[in-house]
């Protein structure tokens, strides 16, 4: 193994499973392994056969399918416990039995209720158990953060001798803080006489955040196995999360000086949306790495930086981590350049005093809606610059409807100072306007959202109609007003229609 090569043991599939909710079947674990595969992790963490007939065969199945990677099974220290990770591993072409025992003051008196002197045989002879079947044997003593440190380098020298190539450090339940973490990989590091004989690995809980901290204070004092999990998963708060401490390792060369992985980056985005789709948990959007807005901007100052400049506000290229790249959301912080930007990127030229125009109609309504789709800027342009003329013209309609009969509407527009009138039937009276003017026009939209909402109060409140229509691949936003909320409806379903007129002229 190269001397500063970072072995990523990734444990998605056995403790990100024991996160509140998520239950995989072998066939999904499967799908994971053989992407976690494909994004380079050095060992799999399948299961633990001993919990469960079907955890057994999940790591059996895993086994039988992954070559690339070392496959590893969970166990007590105990036979039966390592029997059965025998018996899940056996056909592996690489496998890797883990062992733990608690070793930790609270453990050994409330969990075992053993002393130090029986932790430290029960240690020892699984270790020598588990070398009559295993040639690759990781021993962890649980909660080793909050074990008093002479009685854990004794722990972890005897285990070593005994036999273990990997000797873990986990810190249990995310007590530790980073520089507290790091001394307690340097002290073993300058206290076991044998610890060059094995590979340091550590597994680091999040109960305060500091799971990725942590493990990377442990590497930067001797750590050259980190154990994490894909989006963080795992018990409580969750585990280290693979996709930050790889990333923070690759951005941070001045501080990991020569550490590498064999992660392929461009894989974590489609990892971490596999793993959410099956576990059904789902990713925060402010997620680090992999988040839906870790390259999303909406401030104006960062937006202008960052069309200037990507670098002045994102430290590592979307693209790297399997993002298409940044997103610049239009919202109420956004400013001139971004929006000027994105009206380019519609196909809209507009003046310097055209822009202004277009730009406070823009703060207006990011004042009222969260989100500005494209749709909208469309709307604001064309309504603002008054790019939409009335192609057709609403003329006339009436629509027959009540509980026992089926609607039907009479549309009559006007084009080009021509009549057209037409007439059909729907689920209702709406729907059967909006299909009777499709008939007029010899156009087939397809309603994809309607909204009709209150502008003032009253009994004789006015309505707004809002519509979303695609016509083909194009899709277009009407709206309109009426104290009738059908003929407003009517009214924003033609106002759709004319803007999709509009465009498909502008792109002749």
């Amino acid at each position: 193994m190269e001397k500063d090569r970072l072995i990523i043991f990734d444990t998605t599939l056995r403790d990100g499973e024991q996160t509140p909710g998520a239950s995989l079947t072998a066939n999904e674990k499967l799908k994971i392994a053989l992407q976690l595969e494909k994004l380079g992790v050095d060992i799999i963490e399948a299961g633990f056969p001993r919990t469960s007939p079907g955890d057994l065969l999940a790591v059996k199945t895993v086994s039988k399918h992954i070559k690339g990677a070392v496959i590893c099974a969970l166990a007590r220290a105990t036979k039966k416990d390592i029997d059965d990770a025998y018996e899940a591993l056996k056909n592996a072409r690489q496998g890797r039995v883990h062992i733990f025992l608690a070793t930790s003051a609270i453990h050994r008196k409330y969990k075992l209720r053993k002393a130090k002197d029986e932790i430290l045989k029960t240690s020892i002879e699984a270790v020598k158990y588990a070398r009559k079947k295993f040639s690759d044997i990781e021993f962890s003593p649980e909660d080793a953060s909050r074990t008093e440190p002479d009685f854990l380098a004794q722990v972890v020298e005897a285990v070593i001798k005994a036999g273990a190539k990997t000797v873990n450090i986990p810190d249990t339940v995310g007590y530790s803080v980073p520089g507290e973490f790091g001394a307690v990989i340097k002290g073993l590091k300058d206290s076991v006489p044998n610890i060059n004989k094995a590979v340091i690995s550590v597994h680091c809980h999040n109960d305060l955040g500091l799971g990725v901290s942590n493990s990377l204070s442990a590497v930067l004092n001797g750590a050259r196995q980190v154990e994490c999990t894909i989006n963080g998963l795992g018990e409580r708060a969750g585990n280290a999360a693979l996709e930050e401490i790889v990333m923070a390792l690759k951005m941070r060369k001045d501080i990991f000086s020569g550490i590498m992985t064999n992660i392929q980056t461009k894989q974590l985005y489609k990892t971490s949306r596999l793993v959410s789709r099956l576990t059904g948990i789902t990713v925060q959007p402010n997620k680090a790495i992999i988040g839906e807005n870790a390259f999303s901007h909406e401030s104006g100052i960062h937006q202008d930086g960052i069309l200037k400049r990507r670098d002045t506000y994102e430290i590592i290229r979307p693209q790297d981590v399997g993002f298409k790249g940044s997103k610049l959301v239009l919202g109420k912080l956004s400013g001139r350049h971004a929006f000027s930007e994105r009206l380019k990127d519609l196909g809209y030229q507009l003046s310097g005093k055209e822009l202004d125009q277009a730009f406070i109609r823009f703060k207006a309504l990011a004042d009222k809606k969260s989100k500005i789709f494209d749709e909208d800027l469309a709307v604001i342009v064309e309504d603002e610059l008054s790019m939409v003329r009335e192609e057709y013209k609403l003329i006339n309609f009436q629509v027959t409807s009540g509980n026992k009969i089926n609607p039907v509407a009479n549309v009559e527009l006007e084009k080009d100072k021509e009549r057209i009138s037409a007439s059909s039937t729907g689920d209702g009276p709406v729907d059967a306007c909006f299909k009777t003017i499709d008939k007029a026009i010899g156009l087939k939209g397809k309603l994809i959202d309607y909204k009709v909402s209150a502008v003032t109060s009253g009994k004789d409140a006015l309505g707004e109609a809002s519509v979303k229509v695609a016509f083909g691949h194009e899709s277009v936003i009407g709206r309109a007003s009426s104290t009738d909320v059908i003929e407003a409806s009517v009214r924003a379903y033609v106002n759709a229609v004319n803007r999709f007129s509009l465009r498909k002229k502008k792109l002749r």
